[in-house]
């Protein structure tokens, strides 16, 4: 016969025993997850005060929160009544069970490691990598993340990037910028490369050493192609190069020099019938 009596009093003594148990987990979980947020926030604002690397503060705060919540979902383990050691144990079985499964996503980890101990590039840099090509904003546990041209945000994964070819453009302080002026064949070379060192030279931005190249190139086949190319600051390279692609053109169109377009001579040749 069913026991109502027993069964109430089976099931307050089980309430009565695992009820604060509940609580003081879900509690633990509740204000440990906040906190594990707060101590992020400030280890962020600290790091921003201090000498550290751009490039590490995400990185740094990331693991802090990842170790801080572990340490919380332990802790609340062991207010049910579960042996640490043994949830530990059973943790790190099921750690390797899941590096096994997501092996892809410790990868970008170890990734992430290496360029922040290595720095191939650092927060600000323009960098083309991976196939794509922007303005490095921030580097974190598992992705790096780039900041295109015309403002679009792009996240990589470290493991595509450690390893592979990665382009810095911003990692000297100096670049050549390299340009190809054609020129007609009937025009007097030396007045267009007169030209174009006096274009190149008249630009404050161009630097004087390494002294800008101005010479024949290539004879093409409806031009001759002279190769200019100043060496300017990094941060001056992109103004500086349309700048003088313009003047250049004009200067050179001023002194009397052309530039020529492909032709192509076709020859009609009537065929005869019998």
């Amino acid at each position: 016969m069913f026991d109502l009596d027993s069964l109430m009093a089976t099931a307050s003594e089980v309430v009565a025993t695992w009820a604060p148990k509940v609580l003081g987990a879900l509690a633990i979980l509740f204000f440990g997850w906040i906190f594990a947020g707060w101590i992020r926030s400030v280890v962020r604002r600290l790091l921003r005060k201090s000498p550290v690397d751009d490039m590490l503060i995400p990185f740094l705060s990331g693991v802090i929160y990842v170790l801080l919540i572990t340490i919380v979902g332990v802790t609340a383990v062991g207010t049910l009544g579960v042996s640490t050691a043994s949830f530990v144990a059973v943790l790190g079985a099921a750690g390797l069970a899941i590096a096994l499964a997501f092996q892809g996503t410790f990868s970008n980890f170890a990734a992430g490691v290496m360029l922040l101990t290595f720095r191939p590039f650092k927060v600000g840099d323009f960098v083309e990598m991976a196939g794509v090509s922007g303005t490095v904003s921030e580097v974190s546990i598992f992705t790096s993340v780039l900041d295109t041209g015309d403002n679009v945000q792009i996240r990589v994964p470290n493991s595509q990037i450690f390893g592979e070819t990665i382009k810095n453009y911003s990692a000297n302080d100096t670049r050549r910028i390299d340009l190809v002026m054609g020129v007609d064949y009937s025009d007097d070379l030396s007045v267009a490369a007169q030209t174009c060192m006096d274009t190149v030279s008249a630009d404050p931005r161009v630097l004087a050493e390494p002294a800008p190249l101005i010479a024949v190139d290539e004879l093409g086949a409806s031009s001759v192609n002279f190769v200019v190319r100043p060496w300017v600051k990094t941060e001056d390279y992109w103004s500086t190069r349309r700048d003088l692609t313009r003047a250049l053109k004009e200067n050179l169109e001023a002194a009397g020099c052309s530039f020529p377009f492909p032709q192509r001579d076709i020859h009609l040749f009537e065929e005869k019938t019998a």
